[in-house]
């Protein structure tokens, strides 16, 4: 179907655009779509493979109902790093829209975006938003899904599954259209959300999936393959037949120390390989890598050395900076080979023509190993093939014998993808969602609970009402006992706190916790292991010698709480664990060496921020639980900032200024300006221009100079 045959159908502002991004013709999942009335406002299910033109399906509903119906327009995704992607691709394609992006505070209503045509949003923040009372639900006329088989993540599943059937019942009139590029039961989560079922095996880049062994490849088409190089170790051998061929490849791990060997395994040979523009480019990629952080880390020195041999690892140890130089050097074609964990498999849109997924098991927290599911293993295979690049793209898996060949190509080649089931039939995935219900006055009753719940995927999978009844009286009663709701006749109402606890997007149970602690915290570690053990800090870091020797002076915080005694409400609960991640932000407030925490926590400079991160939330939620209960939030608002900027409480005046963080408000320390009133001081002003430069000086100098007091960035927090 030519794009001038929609003329009619679609705005004709989508029409230019179009036309303007050179696309002439529509796919034929695009062209099933509009066979099937995507523009007669019909809610769709679009199960087609990666790069076979999904997104459009979504603008054609996007466009047709913010410019013909004057409606918004949500894109809702489970990765921040896909909305960013996806915001600014429409940014550019569509700039005379107003289209905006909120990924950020869960506490807070972004009263902004009512301005807005359309929003992007991750799942978590548009929930909250829903939590906070968001006035402009009726006005939405379209909602996206995008990545709607994570409905089958046991994380991030469930609050998908209660949003999604939030919004049908909410946003009655509002067209849904849900997609993915791996669902075998579509037409079962059609049912569920009374959709049309648009499904393709329509790739712009042919895939070829096979199995390598000892340099040979068997391709599931029947066709075999001999290797152009003679490595020992099979990711070299398809790395270099890949760059012999002036092609890229991403190659999968288990792990991020997996990733990060392979890379450094790689190197060798992709760095004799490089012309010398791309050499002169990835040194200055390594360089600006190793500026990412204030002190370069152990981890940061290893991804600039590979980076200068053409080679990257990419997981969720980097800091964002890191990730963002790496993947725009693999899209220039400087980085030859991304050895990644398998985050770089969902959703965003960095293909290669070769994709090799080296480990296909892994160890769970249990122990034990266990084979990732078919569905992973075909999204990672998705990222083969570049449209505009590759006529064909090439999915490897290794096998070290014929019969793990025969075992490999039995389990991932021959068999179906799993089908897409609910995870919202556990106690613990329920008790936040059954909380908020609650608290938002949005249903109030057993018998109203119940009913939604038959809404859900959950009910619409099983019939066993019984079970499910059982597992939400029992969240009631949890909830009751602890004082979060109460109940009137057969009514429950959200106390003061409870509503709170809502609104501050963490577990009731994580909330329960602090509440029983927060009486009993004399120091900064009590305090770090408060937060720390929450399922929100999960996944811990390393437990240590010294943890489980210091642990007996704090163990009876746990055993004086009910709440402590359910493990967070998780499996294979250890205190030593969360203990050993408030040790780590205790060396983190106490200045030590960010090189220095990461050895002894064998973490990564990504996960310690992700942790720093985290603790600045969970204090914040603490000190806002800690005023509604009358308790003195003084001692908690001082580690906050602590946590925050990573420094001794003598700096704690220092930090205050703008432009003053962790590094310089030590460096002034150091050279006797110990208080920002000290700045007055003309000697200290001349330290201070000697240190950090005229520019950088003349804002901390104003700050205290010009101000008269300096009110502080923290002010108020």
């Amino acid at each position: 179907m030519d794009i001038k045959d929609l003329k009619g159908k679609v705005p004709q502002e989508m029409i230019d655009s179009l036309v303007k991004r050179g696309i002439s013709s529509l796919t034929p999942p695009q062209q099933l779509a509009v066979e099937y009335g995507i523009t007669d406002n019909k809610n769709f299910i679009v199960a087609a493979p990666t790069a076979s033109g999904k997104t459009l399906v979504a603008e054609i509903a996007m466009l047709n109902n913010v410019l013909w119906k004057g409606k918004k327009a949500v894109y809702i995704a489970p990765m921040k790093a896909l909305v960013r992607e996806k915001y600014i691709d429409l940014k550019k394609d569509y700039p005379f829209l107003k289209i905006a992006m909120s990924i950020g505070d869960l506490d807070s209503l972004d009263k902004w975006l009512a301005e807005y045509d359309i929003i992007l949003a991750s799942t978590e923040k548009f929930d909250s938003l829903i939590r906070h009372g968001l006035g402009w639900l009726e006005e939405i006329g379209c909602i996206i899904v995008d990545e709607v088989h994570m409905l089958d993540d046991p994380g991030r599943g469930p609050t998908l599954e209660i949003l999604v059937s939030k919004l049908m019942r909410i946003c009655t009139g509002a067209q849904i259209i849900a997609l993915s590029a791996t669902i075998s039961n579509s037409r079962e989560l059609a049912g569920w959300m009374s959709a049309e079922v648009v499904e393709s095996n329509y790739r712009p880049v042919v895939l070829e999936r096979g199995i390598e062994l000892m340099g040979n490849v068997s391709y599931d088409s029947g066709r075999e393959e001999k290797l152009c190089s003679n490595s020992s170790i099979p990711e070299i051998r398809i790395a270099e037949d890949t760059i012999a061929k002036g092609k890229q490849a991403i190659a999968f791990y288990s792990t991020k120390r997996n990733a990060e060997a392979g890379a450094e395994r790689l190197a060798g040979m992709v760095s004799k390989k490089l012309q010398v523009e791309d050499k002169k480019y990835l040194e200055e990629i390594s360089e600006k890598v190793l500026g990412v952080l204030g002190r370069p880390t152990m981890q940061c020195e290893r991804l600039a050395k590979v980076i200068r041999q053409g080679t990257a690892f990419h997981h969720s140890g980097l800091v964002s900076g890191q990730k963002e130089l790496v993947e725009e050097a693999f899209k220039e074609n400087r980085i030859k080979a991304i050895c990644s964990t398998t985050t770089l498999g969902l959703g965003v849109n960095l293909p290669a023509q070769t994709v090799i997924v080296r480990d296909v098991t892994r160890y769970g927290e249990a122990g034990g190993s266990r084979y990732m599911g078919i569905n992973e293993v075909t999204q990672l295979f998705g990222r083969a093939g570049r449209p505009k690049y590759d006529s064909s793209g090439r999915a490897l898996l290794i096998a070290r014998s014929k019969a793990e060949a025969q075992e490999l190509y039995n389990r991932y080649m021959l068999s179906d993808i799993e089908p897409v089931t609910s995870k919202l039939g556990v106690l613990p995935a329920l008790r936040t969602h059954v909380l908020t219900f609650i608290a938002t006055r949005f249903l109030t009753s057993e018998e109203s609970i119940m009913d939604f719940m038959s809404g859900t995927l959950y009910g619409y999978q099983y019939s066993d009402r019984k079970k499910m009844r059982g597992i939400v009286h029992e969240v009631l009663e949890e909830l009751e006992r602890w004082k979060f709701i109460s109940k009137t006749a057969s009514i429950y109402s959200a106390t003061r706190i409870g509503s709170r606890v809502s609104e501050l997007y963490i577990d009731p149970l994580s909330a329960r916790w602090m509440l029983d602690v927060m009486p009993k915290l004399n120091d900064e570690i009590s305090i770090l292991f408060m937060i720390s053990n929450t399922a929100e800090m999960r996944p811990y870091v390393r437990v240590t010698a010294d943890a489980e020797e210091k642990l007996m002076d704090y163990i009876a915080m746990i055993e004086s709480s009910e709440s402590a005694h359910e493990g967070a409400g998780l499996p294979f609960y250890d205190p030593v664990k969360p203990f050993s991640t408030a040790l780590m932000l205790n060396d983190w407030i106490g200045e030590k060496i960010e090189r220095e925490i990461i050895k002894d926590y064998g973490t990564t400079p990504g996960t310690l921020f992700a942790k720093v991160t985290n603790a600045d939330w969970l204090l914040y939620a603490g000190i806002e639980l800690a005023k509604l209960s009358r308790m003195n939030t003084s001692k908690l608002l001082e580690t906050r900032i602590r946590v925050k900027y990573g420094i001794r409480k003598e700096l704690l005046d220092l930090v205050r200024l703008e432009q003053v963080g962790r590094v310089r408000a030590r460096t002034m320390y150091s050279h006797g300006i110990t208080k920002a009133r000290d700045i007055r001081r003309p000697e200290a002003q001349e330290a201070i221009r000697s240190m950090f430069g005229s520019e950088i000086a003349a804002r901390i100098i104003s700050q205290v100079i010009e101000g008269g007091s300096v009110a502080g960035k923290d002010a108020g927090a």
